[in-house]
């Protein structure tokens, strides 16, 4: 963010969900492999305005109280649950802050990927075949997600129904791993899908929402090119894993992109999006299939969203300008 033009107020949120006033240095949360950056409780504590007549942030600190100043606007730069699920989108909506990015319901819907793939069956888009798991179904009748799974096919991916970041994500190549995949994806959520996997190409373009009177515009393509037999896991998303390279421009010809940036579009359109969003695709030997949207995509130097946006002619403080200036 140009520090010319905005004044930056960041606010961290730690593992006990403390709002807390943090230093404006970035280089305090870089991503270390060796040593990941948590938010630590410094004994600030950020309040909200205390209704919508104000948008004012206060903070408190050693017995006193503070001004933070009347805030314009929210970056919600937050993954996965209480970030990019809706809630911290209700508490701005119900203080009256704007915020940028998706509202209450595009964010609950990109976050569950069951309800995802309905709302976009539903709709008429493309979607990979997918069996749903709660978390007592699977302790009162395994044998009924086994055989789902075994009607899919293999390889399957048994996923967490509201994680991000590909966290606790498997790929399944025999049905003798899927009791361990769905432990490692219900220690992360009570609702796990196991989805049929897809051979083609994996692909992902970038939309922004639209201006006053204009249509949301979508990217060129970016490809994920993966070595070997892995998938684009965590460490590939945020740091820098090896075996993955991201290409973008993706090499597709005019028809095919064209295509992508419709379905894209579409999708966005049909879970209510606002903001931003990054729609993953697998190119098929049958076409198109949405694998999911991500209302909240990855900001990080590696990360496809600016990577797309870049190559599509917009600068990251660019892009951050954008998106401030669609929130307000």
């Amino acid at each position: 963010m140009d520090r010319e033009r905005y004044e930056v107020i960041p606010v961290g949120i730690t593992r006990d969900g403390a709002f807390v006033l943090e230093e404006d240095d970035s280089a305090k949360f870089a991503l270390n492999p060796d040593a990941m950056p948590a938010v630590v409780d410094n004994g600030t504590r950020v309040h909200w305005p205390e209704s919508t007549q104000t948008r004012e942030l206060t903070v408190a600190s050693a017995g006193s109280t503070r001004s933070l100043g009347p805030v314009d606007v929210v970056f919600p730069i937050l993954h996965g649950p209480f970030g990019e699920d809706g809630t911290i989108q209700g508490l701005l909506e119900l203080v009256g802050l704007p915020y940028v990015g998706a509202g209450v319901l595009a964010s609950a819907l990109g976050m569950d990927k069951h309800f995802t793939k309905t709302v976009l069956q539903q709709a008429g888009l493309p979607v990979a075949p997918w069996h749903t798991v709660s978390a007592l179904s699977w302790q009162r009748d395994p044998a009924t997600a086994r055989e789902a799974a075994a009607q899919l096919g293999l390889p399957l991916f048994v996923k967490p129904a509201r994680a991000g970041s590909s966290v606790g994500v498997s790929k399944v190549s025999s049905l003798d791993e899927l009791d361990a995949a769905m432990a490692t994806a219900l220690a992360e959520d009570s609702k796990v899908l196991i989805e049929a996997g897809m051979v083609g190409r994996e692909l992902e373009c970038a939309v922004l929402g639209a201006r006053p009177g204009e249509a949301p515009r979508v990217s060129v393509a970016g490809e994920i090119v993966i070595e070997g037999d892995g998938f684009y896991d965590f460490a590939g998303k945020y740091l820098d894993g090896p075996g993955i390279e991201l290409v973008c421009p993706a090499p597709l010809d005019a028809a095919q992109l064209a295509e992508m940036q419709a379905l894209a579009l579409r999708a966005f359109e049909a879970i209510d999006g606002a903001g931003l969003a990054r729609v993953d695709f697998f190119l098929t030997a049958d076409g198109w299939v949405i694998n999911e949207i991500n209302t909240m995509p990855g900001f990080t130097p590696i990360s496809m969203f600016p990577k797309c946006w870049l190559a599509s002619g917009l600068s990251y403080p660019a892009l951050i300008d954008e998106l401030i200036g669609l929130a307000l």
